[in-house]
């Protein structure tokens, strides 16, 4: 790589003004510390400047400018990360704001494709294909309304279609990558010449090599998906469970028949703090969601009517709960999967209740991110591990254990722990703690939540000191993880990639990450690359 000599970040932010013009560039304080924070925590340094390119030339033309300068470079998308995905770890790094690129380029109806820019949020893809009556098969995270393509691309996503399509690297066909030295790299068929983006597997698989990979091997410009046509029918259902055991064997259960498009649950702890925080104006925001997602009004009034009756009371609240999402062409076939699932369920000790979750979170997928907060405006933060089913139970039940041996401190300092789980395709589990506590909240969560209801919560001062055990319980379940062989999405700088992989695969990884960024410029200390000493 051909280094060019600029001793200062002013130096370097006059270069990219020259290139990039003075709107895609900026060096504001105020800025420059939002950008530097993630759900989660402060980056160990503040980036120096924060370019926003508008389109794939100018992100190959500023990157090649950075790296050259010696800068580290470091991409960001919506900001939903709570594991370090682009936390500055070098003094002087430049993050580049992805979300300028924000276009749906091609919907392709002919070869069932589209391609969208990085920096379009999953919302974005949704809305301009449902218009068509397209869909991508995974189609986002529950963070969609504020996290982009190149987020998930780079993190991996689960959740809205995950159960039958797996996440979100599953649906993607090619991608166009912008390499440390400005090179864009096209992969699948894109990269053949005459070729065009409608297929990801002609020869070894390229495509794969950047998704997942947390930003460290490139930065994605724009990604090309698989389309199928929207879904003409939908049906839910929800079940309530003594025990976590019979909810993990229900969900197995679903996930190895593949049934169920989504399949998710909680336990009573998260369940609890998903009703706090509902509020009447979510609910009548949730209820007209419904409506519009019926094929008639007459349909989506009836449905709305049924959530209205259900009200807040339908759920045992010491009960774990199960929601499923069955979808699919034809009512009888829609209608015999969902026969089907509740079977299964019944036979694992599951108890049918109403169906008012999963009915909501389809009728409104995206929403803002107000569940960043507690209900009283508390901290939030999850941790993940994706497990075989054979592992699922036995290790819920070591991080339970695990819970139980600092409940005198989670009790001392206001901290809850609940979980998630869901399943991706016929062969993955995923368990997601989830920890709330009192705490001040940071700069993102004030620009993320919306102002009503900041204005509503309690809020709380600095507690470094309840922090810290929160700190020590995420290490300890991800060493839980680790201990099983568990997989991760959002690896970032949480989770131990490289600590404890194979030699072979090892020096694979380090020597693919010598071609692409042979100076480690691209988001160093993601995915476990060193970071730049001095």
């Amino acid at each position: 790589m051909l280094t060019i000599v600029t001793s200062t970040a002013s130096d370097l932010e006059k270069a990219l003004v020259q290139r990039l013009g003075q709107d895609s560039v900026s060096s504001d304080e105020a800025l420059r510390t939002l950008y530097s924070q993630d759900v989660w925590a402060r980056a160990p340094h503040q980036c120096a400047l924060v370019v926003s390119p508008r389109d794939t030339s100018s992100l190959a033309d500023a990157l090649s400018t950075v790296t050259a300068a010696g800068f580290a470079a470091v991409p960001r998308g919506g900001g939903m990360s709570y594991t370090g995905g682009y936390s500055p770890e070098e003094e002087g790094t430049v993050l580049f704001d992805i979300t300028h690129m924000n276009r749906v380029l091609e919907i392709n109806t002919d070869d069932m494709t589209v391609t969208v820019e990085a920096g379009a949020t999953w919302q974005d893809l949704y809305h301009a294909l449902k218009d068509k009556n397209l869909r991508t098969p995974f189609w986002g995270p529950l963070s969609g309304f504020n996290s982009t393509i190149g987020g998930g691309l780079s993190q991996n996503n689960a959740f809205f279609g995950a159960g039958t399509y797996g996440p979100t690297a599953d649906s993607v066909t090619s991608l166009s990558v912008v390499l440390a030295d400005g090179t864009v790299l096209e992969t699948g068929t894109a990269s053949t010449e005459h070729g065009s983006p409608f297929f990801r597997h002609y020869g070894p698989d390229l495509t794969g090599l950047f998704l997942g990979d947390s930003g460290a091997l490139g930065f994605k410009a724009t990604a090309t998906f698989r389309l199928m046509p929207f879904p003409a029918v939908e049906r839910w259902a929800s079940f309530e469970f003594a025990d976590k055991a019979g909810c993990v064997a229900a969900a197995s259960a679903l996930s190895r028949a593949g049934i169920g498009c989504e399949v998710f649950g909680f336990d009573p702890e998260l369940q609890r703090v998903r009703m706090k925080r509902a509020s009447l104006a979510a609910d009548i925001k949730s209820l007209a969601g419904v409506v519009k997602g019926q094929k008639s009004i007459l349909s989506g009034v009836k449905e709305a009517a049924k959530i209205a009756m259900a009200g807040r009371d339908f759920m045992d609240e010491a009960a774990y709960s199960l929601h499923i999402v069955c979808e699919g062409r034809h009512e009888a076939a829609v209608d015999a999967d969902m026969a089907d699932a509740q079977q299964l369920v019944l036979e694992a000790g599951g108890k049918e209740i109403e169906n008012t979750i999963p009915k909501v979170i389809r009728g409104t997928p995206f929403t803002p991110p107000n569940t960043m907060i507690g209900p009283d405006g508390e901290r939030w933060v999850p941790v993940h591990g994706i497990v075989p089913h054979s592992k699922a139970l036995s290790t819920w039940a070591a991080i339970d254990a695990l819970f139980e041996t600092m409940a005198a401190d989670f009790d001392r300092y206001g901290i809850t722990a609940g979980y998630l789980i869901t399943t991706l395709s016929t062969n993955g589990f995923l368990i997601e703690p989830v920890f709330l506590w009192p705490d001040a909240l940071d700069d993102l969560h004030k620009a993320s939540v919306e102002k009503d209801v900041l204005h509503r919560i309690k809020g709380f001062d600095e507690n470094p000191a309840a922090r810290a055990v929160v700190t020590k319980a995420r290490k300890g379940v991800v060493e839980i993880f680790k201990g099983v062989g568990a997989a991760h999405f959002q690896i970032g700088r949480t989770y131990p990639y490289r600590e404890g992989r194979k030699p072979a695969a090892l020096s694979l990884l380090d020597a693919l990450k010598q071609a692409v960024d042979p100076e480690n410029r691209i988001n160093p200390g993601a995915l476990g690359f060193a970071v730049k000493s001095g």
